[in-house]
């Protein structure tokens, strides 16, 4: 075995370049069965971001359904999700570029089922018996006033022909007919509530013409969260419910709500998406399900007795199953795997990886194993964390060396990070960055009380918590409190900036499309998310001062450290002037600043080029501010004030 060279943390030399990341960045979704047949939603960065339905036959042979140019992907709520439906054969999906629903038979071409216009549709199902598709529509027609959501039915003849099923809410999601066609049950929630924050289960009764006759308040409210109703086969409507302080199954039994296997574990998600899901019927007796438990786990309960019975899998981060009497499929991760398409048969009871991840030749003595920790924050709470050291078996740095630390915040920010095995994270721990990617308070995962730490307190205990965790190893010795970075993107963006600006802890940082002015932020942003700083802030105008306090743009005169800014053009979520002010208040104070914006990029990058060009970006930045040589040849960074 080779003696390790000895070099400075962060110029070592990797093979985990940016091209590789690239190359395996596919990120897959929204999985469905049909039959024997099986299908996913790819996005490609190569393809320029475009959103591609796969199909996977039982003989196990993989063909492209959708073909170029046309992109699943729907922009409901800007996030989308709930891209595409299968049916009998035929695949209906949204289409990114117009926004208009498409039918395409398989073997066949896509031909337009909806018209042209500013509407937008998402979270579709199939009511056979009646020829239509049922979803949340968004109508951006009227420019003057925000965008309505309702529930609608549209014609699969071709003709056109629209009805508008439920109405008069601000938002609306996971539309799902039952069994027998009858009934109709749907979430519904208003400003200023996030579905994470509380919504409202409804059931409505079907007439002859499938239009809701009479409809009922089932479950849920302004401080409950509701998630992923679903009829069971015998007719049973089941869903999560966070009534307990843990997202838990329940369901409706006559007048009365039923718990079903309660304890401390997650069984629902944050509904950033669409059809975002972790559980669905084996049988009218087993419900097959993903939940949250230090880990994901893959289990099965009986629901005459309510056992639940652990399948092992050996992986940590599970997801978008999709479950039939046979079989389930999920994507599926973890440390030292890449998430893959993998198949449970739950006859024998066996694991299939129907669609592994893009092979990676990376010998893996690369793989930076997470450690998790727990460390101690503010007011007497403790926050969680994966530590990620810096490894890489061809380099050691000098005795007495500790590593510069890059710690990472998840956007959201009611979201979470996981231990799935991540080669955009391998890219800097094998150059000789620590990485602490922390899970805040006000993260997912955890309860309701963990999730509502950061209500009120955006700004205060997300960045306590990041720099707690930064103090937390640099005590331990493992990391260098004079080169401790901070970066993330989004509501990371901000907690980001929030750092550099209202702390001195860090050293320099990086915010992709990160908001810096709150009160901007309120006006300018989309329908979705236009009043989500009301839970996590305060109410507006009423807060008012607190969002001036809380924004960093406020406090430029305190800011004395080096940002580097990554910005799409098109962001309708973080528009760009977010940055832009800021940028010009670093470049004005003379304090070093670098800018990158991207065209055609909106809330996310998608494009192969961008996503390379931001990586090596960030790391040129790094290497400027710190002073050490770079293993990599990496194209400059216009850094001003340097």
């Amino acid at each position: 075995m080779t003696k390790p060279q000895i070099a400075p943390y962060g110029a070592w030399a990797s093979p985990i370049t940016t091209d590789m990341i690239v190359a395996k960045a596919v990120r897959r979704g929204q999985v469905q069965i049909q039959g024997q047949d099986t299908y996913w939603l790819e996005v490609r960065p190569e393809e320029g971001g475009r959103g591609v339905i796969v199909r996977q036959g039982a003989d196990g042979v993989t063909q492209d359904i959708t073909p170029a140019p046309f992109n699943a992907r729907t922009r409901v709520h800007e996030y989308g999700g709930g891209d595409y439906i299968v049916h009998e054969n035929t695949v209906y999906f949204a289409n990114f570029s117009d926004q208009r629903l498409y039918r395409q038979p398989l073997g066949g071409e896509p031909e337009p089922l909806t018209e042209p216009g500013n509407k937008r549709y998402a979270d579709l199902i199939i009511d056979g018996q009646r020829q239509r598709l049922l979803c949340v529509c968004e109508d951006h027609t009227n420019t003057q006033r925000e965008a309505v959501n309702t529930l609608v039915s549209i014609a699969l003849d071709g003709s056109g022909s629209v009805h508008t099923l439920v109405a008069g809410n601000d938002f609306y999601s996971t539309p799902r007919l039952s069994p027998d066609k009858t009934r109709l049950c749907w979430l519904t929630w208003n400003h200023p509530n996030m579905p994470w924050d509380g919504t409202e289960l409804w059931v409505g009764e079907l007439d002859a013409n499938g239009f809701v006759s009479y409809a009922q308040y089932v479950a849920g409210g302004a401080s409950e969260s509701i998630f992923q109703p679903a009829w069971s086969p015998d007719g049973t409507l089941y869903f999560v419910s966070d009534r307990s302080g843990w997202w838990n199954l329940y369901r409706l039994k006559g007048e009365s709500i039923e718990a079903i296997c309660p304890m401390e574990a997650e069984f629902g998600r944050p509904q950033w998406t669409f059809s975002t899901s972790t559980y669905d019927f084996a049988s009218a007796e087993r419900l097959v399900c993903i939940y949250g438990q230090n880990g994901d786990h893959l289990g099965i309960i009986d629901l005459k007795t309510g056992a639940l019975t652990e399948i092992e899998t050996l992986y940590t981060s599970l997801g978008a199953p999709a479950i039939s009497s046979e079989r389930v499929v999920f994507i599926a991760g973890s440390p030292t795997q890449r998430p893959a398409i993998v198949q449970y048969d739950l006859a024998n009871k066996k694991l299939e990886v129907l669609r592994a991840a893009e092979a990676v030749e990376l010998d893996e003595r690369y793989f930076a194993l997470p450690q998790p920790i727990e460390f101690p924050t503010t007011n007497g709470q403790t926050a969680y964390a994966y530590y990620y050291p810096p490894t890489n078996p061809e380099f050691q740095a000098p005795e007495g060396e500790l590593p510069p630390l890059i710690v990472e915040i998840h956007g959201g920010p009611t979201s979470s990070t996981s231990s799935v095995l991540g080669l955009g994270r391998l890219f800097w721990t094998s150059r000789g960055f620590a990485l602490l990617d922390v899970n805040y308070g006000g993260s997912t995962g955890y309860g309701r009380a963990y999730r509502e730490r950061l209500k009120g307190q955006w700004g205060v205990v997300d960045v306590d918590d990041c720099v707690n965790g930064a103090r937390y190893l640099v005590e331990r010795s493992l990391a260098d409190g004079k080169r401790l970075l901070i970066h993330g993107g989004s509501a990371g963006g901000y907690t980001t900036l929030c750092a550099l600006s209202f702390r001195d802890t860090f050293a320099a940082g990086a915010s992709h499309f990160g908001v810096s002015d709150l009160t901007t932020f309120v006006h300018d942003t989309h329908k979705f998310e236009s009043r989500y700083l009301f839970g996590l802030v305060g109410p507006y105008p009423e807060a008012k001062q607190l969002y001036v306090e809380r924004s960093p743009m406020t406090y430029i005169d305190r800011l004395a450290r080096p940002i580097i800014f990554f910005q799409g053009l098109e962001d309708k979520i973080v528009p760009p002037s977010q940055a832009e002010v800021m940028v010009e208040a670093l470049r004005a104070k003379e304090i070093p600043v670098a800018y990158l914006p991207f065209e055609g990029e909106q809330h996310g990058f998608r494009m192969a080029e961008n996503i390379k060009r931001s990586l090596e970006a960030e790391l040129y930045f790094y290497a400027r501010i710190f002073g050490f040589s770079l293993a990599d040849e990496v194209e400059p960074v216009e850094i001003e004030n340097l």
